[in-house]
């Protein structure tokens, strides 16, 4: 049962980023066409608009279906995952320095993505995340002006307990934890006013 409830929702949130990345797609594409199609003037401010937020939600899709999604059998290299990352916080005021190297299973990139997700909580002001992983132990530092945390939801991580309710934002609290405990992983924290790991 415990497998299901991994499996299904991830499912369920891979059907919808496949679903909506075509029609996205298919915005941009308009988008050229009405750029070629013009007659040599600069485009307006509505099509810039417009464009931002199409490339916005490509970017996040493709950063959910890693997160949420199925995780498969699939490996992912560093080019994949570090355009990924560099389109989504490319107007964001976190930066994020992915220095793994060699290619990884879609299943520990979408951990470390959910880790990344959590620690974004605590970045109210921006920051820098750097992720590195060695002989399959993952460890995300973040560094900022200041670290917040809610420690009744960070606790989540180390002590999962199903009666403490979640926004949707707050999901990714939830899932960690049971992908890493699947994987035979501990979550370990530790945080300061200015800086804060995970490692799994």
């Amino acid at each position: 049962m415990g497998q299901l409830n991994i499996d299904l929702p991830a499912l369920i949130g891979s059907r919808i980023c496949h679903d909506l990345i075509s029609p996205i797609g298919a915005i941009n594409n308009g988008l050229e066409l009405l750029q070629m199609a013009g007659t040599g003037a600069a485009p307006g401010p509505e099509l810039a608009l417009i464009g931002q937020s199409v490339e916005s939600a490509s970017a996040r899709i493709r950063f959910f279906r890693i997160a949420f999604g199925a995780a498969g059998d699939q490996t992912m290299g560093q080019n994949e995952v570090t355009s990924i990352l560099r389109d989504l916080y490319a107007a964001s005021r976190v930066e994020v320095d992915w220095q793994v190297t060699s290619p990884q299973s879609r299943n520990s990139v979408r951990m470390a993505f959910l880790a990344l997700l959590c620690i974004e909580t605590a970045l109210h002001h921006g920051g820098r995340i750097t992720i590195v992983e060695e002989t399959g132990h993952w460890t995300l530092l973040a560094e900022a002006d200041k670290i917040a945390i809610d420690p009744e939801l960070w606790g989540l991580l180390t002590q999962p307990g199903p009666d403490r309710p979640l926004q949707p934002a707050q999901v990714q609290f939830a899932l960690l934890p049971i992908l890493t405990e699947a994987q035979g992983k501990e979550i370990t924290l530790d945080s300061s006013d200015t800086a804060l790991t995970l490692s799994f």
